[in-house]
């Protein structure tokens, strides 16, 4: 089959397999080819088990699949053939060196560079994926274009703004696209032939597009203002809980205002995912870099603010069950980091379950879609805990459940059996605000929201 334009993504994780996968359902005069170095994942995505949870992917992929969809790990043969290469490797938190703790660890990235260069025999549209600090671009438009054999290569920044758990809606509707380059006349062609792809389905309204560092800066802004947002209704759900206000009426009351609205604005015991943290992090380091560090302390107090949220979670639960949860068995319902998705990355619950076997708890993990996940994230720890499918089954002996996702099914679980099952007194920590608190206390729970007067039974 002829094709019109053949694009390469390398990376098949949480962002390079379903962007990938709507770009070539929309675009079915273009060739798409996603590439990873990882065998195991590679099979997924080409089995009917794919490696990651999203509502509607599967269908998404299979529409797509073997048609003008393709995922393979031979990287070299795709960057030859590639006329637009995305580049979506993982650029964690740097652990060691210069910046340890806060930079972005850039070496896969650097390495996919130089691979894109070495496998390059004519020009290319190199288009930035992953979350990167700003003027990323302009590195990697150096190691691309430093080359001997007059090569062009024109590097963007095309970041994304998705939501786990609503990601092909996001995809397939997304509030904008937004593209950045070099404001030559090289960098905006690359630019505008990028937009002609998401315009096959995205009003070209909602494509907008930016120099470079704009771009990817954007990137990082979005998500720290995210952020912010949890961690200061975090805050007052504190204050709610002292005064015996309740934070959802306070967070309506707020949220109603026009200049604010109502987003963002749900207490919890936290935010996790792969990019707040890392990107507001990565935020810190760059305007610490610039010598701006009033911006870096007002940034990592949010970062500061969703850890204390956690460390509080565990203290609530250690005090009310009368300072002690040694050798109690406590059923964590949920380890996904939020529901709809099978990702664990920052996860709440990791540090609430970490918290619990620091106090010598016994922690049992109930997941629909993360058990997985959760036990490679907790390896270290595994003899510790007790993984369990059936939330029944992990709820039965317990002296306290914990709602740590906001799974649906969780809303409509049978608690006169859970409670019937459990030690007493039996303890419920909502850590989501998602069920009938009165209702539970009715029942014979004691009852500990987040930001709600607790319903106590002594």
């Amino acid at each position: 089959m002829s094709f019109d334009t053949r694009i390469l993504c390398i990376g098949a994780g949480y962002v390079g397999g379903p962007t990938m996968a709507v770009i070539a359902d929309r675009c079915p005069h273009v060739k798409v080819t996603v590439t990873d170095i990882n065998r195991q994942r590679i099979d997924a995505w080409n089995s009917n088990d794919l490696p990651i949870y999203e509502p509607g992917l599967d269908l998404v992929v299979g529409r797509a699949r073997g048609r003008n969809l393709f995922f393979t790990t031979d990287v070299a043969a795709g960057i030859r053939e590639a006329d637009i290469i995305f580049v979506s490797v993982n650029t964690p938190t740097k652990a060691f060196g210069e910046g340890a703790g806060k930079a972005a660890d850039l070496q896969y990235w650097e390495k996919t560079a130089r691979e894109i260069l070495a496998n390059s025999e004519r020009g290319k549209i190199v288009v930035e994926k992953s979350t990167l600090p700003v003027r990323t671009a302009d590195a990697m438009a150096r190691i691309l274009n430093s080359n001997s054999r007059g090569i062009r290569f024109e590097v963007l920044s095309n970041p994304e703004f998705l939501a786990e758990g609503t990601a092909v809606r996001d995809l397939e509707l997304p509030d904008r696209v937004l593209i950045g380059s070099e404001e030559t006349p090289g960098g905006i062609a690359a630019r505008r032939a990028v937009a002609d792809i998401y315009a096959t389905w995205v009003p070209r309204e909602r494509v907008l597009e930016a120099n470079v560092w704009s771009a990817e800066l954007s990137k990082l802004t979005a998500n720290a203002f995210l952020a912010q947002r949890i961690s200061s209704i975090n805050a007052m759900s504190a204050l709610c809980e002292k005064t015996e206000a309740d934070i959802d009426e306070v967070a309506h009351a707020i949220g109603t205002d026009s200049r604010i609205g109502p987003k963002f604005l749900k207490a919890s015991v936290g935010f996790g995912g792969s990019c707040f943290k890392k990107d507001i992090l990565n935020l810190v380091y760059i305007a610490e870099s610039y010598g701006l560090h009033e911006v870096a302390d007002y940034w990592e107090s949010v970062v500061r603010m969703n850890e204390w949220q956690e460390a509080r979670f565990v203290r609530t639960m250690l005090t009310n069950m009368f300072n002690t949860v040694a050798g109690k068995r406590i059923a964590l319902l949920g380890f996904a980091f939020k529901a709809d998705t099978g990702d664990t990355r920052e996860s709440p619950a990791d540090a609430v379950a970490r918290g619990l076997l620091a106090e010598r708890a016994h922690v049992v993990i109930s997941d629909p879609k993360a058990l997985a996940n959760a036990r490679r994230d907790l390896e270290d720890v595994t003899g510790q805990v007790e993984f369990e499918d059936d939330p029944y089954k992990a709820a039965a002996g317990a002296h306290a459940i914990a709602i740590m996702t906001e799974w649906s099914e969780y809303r409509t679980l049978d608690y006169n059996r859970i409670y019937a099952a459990m030690e007493k007194p039996a303890f419920l920590f909502d850590g989501r605000n998602i069920l009938d608190h009165r209702a539970l206390f009715d029942v014979g729970f004691n009852v500990f929201p987040i930001g709600k007067v607790a319903l106590k039974h002594f």
